[in-house]
């Protein structure tokens, strides 16, 4: 495929963003016009469609989006493994137990939820923690041995969350609908957090673009151009691990984004990851945001948990990757 000029690309990818929050923002229960909404933007206080229910929702959703494809790129690029999902390193798992835990102590009733989504903040870092505690021998950090230790993390948490769902009982439902996907109850106080996250954390990554692109041919060659290649693991997989963590700490756990956006941005621009990073946040923002709005309209009456959406979505991709890695 014909790599295409960055530029064209950025535009593209900003009208895509822009057109599908504005698409969000409209079409809901009660379909708005672009002059109303126009109106409910200008005047908060008399917006309570736009600014009180959509609009944290939207830009939640963006934001998610846009973490989880920078960490796709980021992970996918350090670790040379067209697979490699920022999920793998554990943090999904520790969010989730922070959300059972949540429910059954009562935190998920406080208003816009800001406390579970601390929790789960919280226990998916201590996660992580414990993954690079696993993966580390002395100074240095394995790769390998670091996606290994997140599986085997996360598959011991994943029992523990069973567990939860367990003693939860009649709590199950709401345990479920928040580790599947869910951006209803995300409001100004998680965006607050996840929005500088994910910015701060999408320019780091781009200023590491020349780092990841040596790591593609080898730590030596990387060593050889003046990486330091330790300290550029650590800090770029703990900062991926931030930005998945403050993600599933305010929607939960959806998949496939992370996996598949980065090789829709690659398939536009070639390997460089310096300009991958912005066009991935972009498409990544724009998905999600298209898939939060399809898990409210495809079945009339029934809210899919987004991450439903994005599975039936990106499965598919997903073994057509596979078998493209097995064939080669």
């Amino acid at each position: 495929m014909r790599r295409l000029p960055f530029w064209p690309v950025l535009l593209g990818a900003v009208l895509l963003c822009l057109g599908s929050i504005l698409f969000a923002a409209l079409i809901g229960e009660r379909t708005l016009s672009v002059s109303v909404a126009w109106q409910e933007l200008l005047h908060p206080r008399h917006g309570p469609i736009v600014w009180g229910v959509r609009l944290p929702r939207i830009i939640a959703a963006a934001f998610v989006g846009a973490a989880l494809a920078v960490s796709g790129v980021g992970l996918q690029g350090l670790t040379g493994n067209p697979l490699a999902d920022p999920y793998l390193v554990g943090v999904a798992s520790g969010a989730s137990v922070g959300v059972g835990l949540g429910v059954l102590l009562g935190i998920a009733d406080t208003p816009g939820q800001p406390l579970l989504s601390l929790l789960a903040l919280t226990c998916a870092l201590l996660a992580t923690f414990l993954v690079f505690a696993l993966a580390r021998s002395g100074r240095q950090l394995s790769l390998s041995g670091f996606l290994l230790a997140g599986i085997v993390v996360g598959a011991f948490l994943a029992a523990f969350v069973n567990l939860l769902l367990t003693l939860a009982r009649q709590d199950q439902s709401r345990i479920l609908q928040k580790l599947m996907g869910y951006l209803d109850d995300a409001g100004w106080q998680q965006i607050s957090i996840l929005a500088p996250v994910t910015v701060i954390g999408a320019i780091v990554l781009s200023r590491c673009g020349k780092g990841l692109d040596a790591m593609a041919f080898g730590e030596a060659t990387a060593r050889s151009v003046g990486v330091d290649v330790e300290r550029f693991k650590l800090g770029l997989l703990a900062l991926i691990a931030l930005l998945t963590a403050c993600a599933v700490a305010v929607s939960g756990v959806i998949g496939f984004v992370g996996l598949v956006v980065p090789h829709l941005a690659r398939a536009l621009l070639g390997p460089p990851h310096k300009p991958l990073i912005p066009i991935a946040a972009l498409l990544g923002a724009a998905l999600l945001v298209l898939a939060d709005q399809l898990s409210r309209s495809v079945l009339p009456g029934v809210l899919l948990p987004i991450g439903v959406i994005t599975a039936i979505l990106g499965a598919p991709f997903f073994a057509f990757l596979l078998r493209r890695q097995l064939a080669d």
